[in-house]
């Protein structure tokens, strides 16, 4: 798949909830506080809403791990239990010893035992109730009843409901209100913002192990904004196929084609596309995927051609690679611009000037290259990321252009992966605590790529094992 090809080590856009990917952004994480603050506290009934897709199971699943050690947990993932059959649900998954022919009393009382007991020795039980949109009412109201047992100053049991808008129409009919009126806290998780949505993909490359500028322009992200309507699972399906796409063209540079085609592709996609629009793109990705069709810019070209009627050698002049032919070429190490011809004579630029982006960054190898052979080999640096891409590398320094001194950014070639890439570096400090303190106070926006220390001493170790270029 694409994972090799963007420098990652594992997949960063898979729907199943995984709580190494857990994003605290967009509320997420201070909802995830509230709820432990408020189970620490004893509250009784807690709600948390949201649409389908808006991350409601992971949150889930990441309370689950990081509730205190005195809480013991139950998770109820099937909601369509019977009213008689609940109680029994709740003893196997505590696994009391309980014959399935038992009544309801007689569960009620092991039930409450269980949980009398965990109550003398300092500990809660808490009830996480997952799709409980989708809980007969008359389960919902067991578990009303449920909320009952409890000491003279203490819940037994806690229970935590998570469940779509519907939830709340449910217990908005008026033989619920009982259960309404024991909720002590309702959450609600809404759609991520765009800025939000650049964070969120951001997170999600670095903890799968992206180490490059950011992927997604602002076209990209306003596009994926749009159509995925800030859900997190829409999100990651859009995502995970725009760099499916990107890969099958063999490029790291992605575009707002790469967006369309990704939600061209998707099940939520306009329903108004043509048939012919809407099974291309699957057919292309999987033939690119395989290395046996082309890549889905010359696919396009030819619906386009189809389209429109243009001449053929519109299309047939240019023949596009196959995705194995783009996936297995080596990128090469950015060419050495051509020097410039003489220009008359103008002002100085000032020192802190931003170079023009087509000199950037040769202006800064070069600099990088004087800078390594005049430093002392204990001089420390801050390694911020890397590429093979010359068009990334130049847009990631005129970004973080603003917030540093250029004349500090350095750039060297080097091998990533066995291939011709590039590092860029900020700052040049005399020892380690100068460095570390320059580092907490780069931008939050720069330190999100997880910058690290390099001596000169390392750096030029690791030229010396390049080859010459």
């Amino acid at each position: 798949m694409y994972y090799t090809h963007f420098g990652l080590t594992q997949p960063p856009f898979k729907i199943t909830p995984n709580t190494a990917f857990f994003f605290e952004g967009g509320n997420r994480g201070a909802i995830l506080n509230a709820l432990i603050f408020a189970l620490a506290q004893g509250d009784g009934v807690i709600k948390v809403t949201g649409e389908v897709g808006s991350g409601k199971t992971m949150l889930c699943r990441i309370l689950a791990t990081r509730l205190p050690e005195n809480i013991e947990s139950i998770y109820l993932a099937n909601p369509s239990v019977l009213p008689e059959d609940i109680l029994h649900a709740l003893a196997f998954e505590l696994q009391l010893p309980i014959p399935p022919t038992a009544s309801r009393l007689e569960v009620t009382h092991a039930l409450h035992g269980f949980l009398l007991d965990r109550h003398h020795q300092g500990k809660q039980v808490i009830l996480l109730v997952e799709e409980a949109q989708g809980m007969p009412l008359a389960t919902l109201e067991e578990i009303r009843l449920l909320s009952n047992l409890e000491t003279e100053h203490s819940k037994l049991l806690q229970i935590v409901l998570f469940g779509q808008p519907e939830l709340n129409d449910n217990l908005n009919q008026p033989n619920m209100r009982q259960l309404k009126e024991r909720i002590t806290h309702n959450f609600s998780l809404g759609p991520l913002t765009t800025p939000e949505i650049k964070d969120y993909l951001s997170f999600r490359l670095r903890a799968a192990g992206y180490h490059g500028p950011d992927l997604f322009s602002h076209a990209v992200l306003g596009y994926m904004a749009k159509h995925s309507h800030g859900l997190t699972r829409r999100i990651n399906i859009i995502a995970d196929k725009i760099l499916l796409s990107a890969f099958s063209e063999g490029t790291h540079n992605i575009t707002i084609k790469h967006a369309k085609a990704a939600v061209q592709d998707s099940e939520f996609s306009n329903h108004w596309m043509p048939l012919w629009r809407k099974y291309t793109i699957p057919i292309a990705s999987f033939l690119a995927i395989l290395g046996l069709g082309m890549a889905l810019p010359a696919l396009y070209q030819r619906i386009d051609l189809h389209r429109t009627n243009a001449p053929a050698t519109a299309v047939l002049s240019a023949p596009a690679k196959t995705a194995s032919e783009n996936a297995l070429t080596p990128v090469a190490p950015a060419a050495p611009l051509p020097p410039a011809s003489p220009a008359p004579a103008k002002a100085p630029t000032p020192n802190n000037a931003t170079p023009p982006a087509q000199d950037l960054l040769e202006s800064r190898i070069t600099a990088t290259d004087k800078w390594l052979a005049q430093e002392s080999p204990d001089t420390i640096s801050i390694q911020l990321t890397g590429s093979n891409d010359p068009k990334q590398l130049r847009s990631y320094i005129l970004s973080i252009g603003k917030n540093v001194e250029m004349d500090a950014v350095f750039v060297y070639h080097t091998l990533a992966k066995s291939k011709p890439s590039m590092t860029i570096l900020y700052g040049s400090f005399p020892n380690r605590l100068a460095a570390t303190q320059a580092l907490a106070a780069l931008p939050a926006s720069i330190k999100n790529s997880h910058p690290l220390l390099r001596t000169v001493k390392g750096i030029r170790a690791e030229r010396q094992q390049m080859p010459t270029l």
